[in-house]
């Protein structure tokens, strides 16, 4: 087997690529990652010692397989989730800020699928005034000279760059947004959830400020609940996913009343042609 060479890969992006190698293939031994990644057998098992200690995966003889029923409380870092799906998350978060109209007030909560929203709202060059409580995503969209930008205050989550709780919180009552770009950990039956009940509660509170409310969600993301509960699937607009995710799903959801739109998976597009 040739070996693939990714020597410009950072831990996180190596981490993830494990991840998403093993949850194709269900399990994967220490010489397949290294050949398919293009590092040591030492430094998979470094990285693989970081990715049980943190909950993701299990060891097995010589290799490791997923974890099959991850804690619902369980936490990804935000490095590695931000390396999850990224081709798919670009396209999400395209078609998302190409939904937008020059003027409007725009709620982007602290999500790497909107984080994707609002790099594509910058290259788009579209004028709006923003709110957010991550500071990445603050930061990004600063950088254009069209969007007027609101970071708001709270305490920063481990780990993170969300900001949770007040000031921000009870901010979000005072407002009246146009839209709102609204990320999760888990769509499950007709629910919303997230692994922190402050996060929820601020998810809540961008809801409830927001004219429409656009769920942005790659389609890993159709998986068991987490631990609490954001709201109920009516509460949102319209969902924003890839053409990855179940078909039967997809159907569940439209007809419950959701518009949902399908951006294609660049997997998917590929086999197409």
């Amino acid at each position: 087997m040739a070996t693939n060479r990714r020597p410009e890969l950072i831990p996180a992006q190596r981490r993830a690529f494990m991840l998403e190698h093993i949850r194709e293939r269900g399990a994967a031994s220490i010489q397949e990652l290294a050949e398919a990644i293009g590092i040591s057998m030492s430094t998979v098992r470094r990285d693989l010692e970081h990715l049980e200690e943190r909950g993701y995966l299990e060891r097995a003889h010589g290799g490791a397989l997923i974890q099959k029923q991850l804690q619902t409380a369980f936490e990804p870092e935000a490095a590695i989730t931000a390396e999850f799906d990224r081709p798919e998350k670009e396209r999400i978060g395209q078609a998302a800020a190409a939904s937008l109209h020059s003027g409007e007030s725009v709620i982007f909560d602290s999500s790497s699928t909107v984080l994707a929203a609002a790099q594509a709202c910058v290259q788009r060059g579209i004028a709006l005034t923003a709110v957010t409580n991550d500071l990445g995503i603050g930061q990004t969209l600063a950088s254009g000279n069209t969007v007027r930008t609101v970071v708001l205050g709270g305490t920063v989550r481990a780990g993170s760059l969300t900001t949770l709780g007040e000031p921000g919180q009870n901010f979000l009552g005072d407002l009246n947004a146009d839209v709102a770009f609204i990320g999760t950990h888990a769509i499950h039956g007709t629910s919303l959830t997230e692994t922190s009940l402050e996060a929820a509660a601020m998810k809540r509170a961008m809801i409830a400020a927001a004219r429409r409310v656009v769920l942005l969600a790659d389609a890993s993301k159709f998986r068991p609940a987490a631990f609490c509960r954001i709201c109920d699937i009516t509460a949102i607009h319209e969902l924003i996913t890839d053409d990855r995710a179940d078909a039967a799903e997809i159907e569940r959801l439209r007809d419950l009343g959701l518009t949902v739109t399908l951006v294609p998976s660049p997997a998917t597009s590929t086999a197409a042609a």
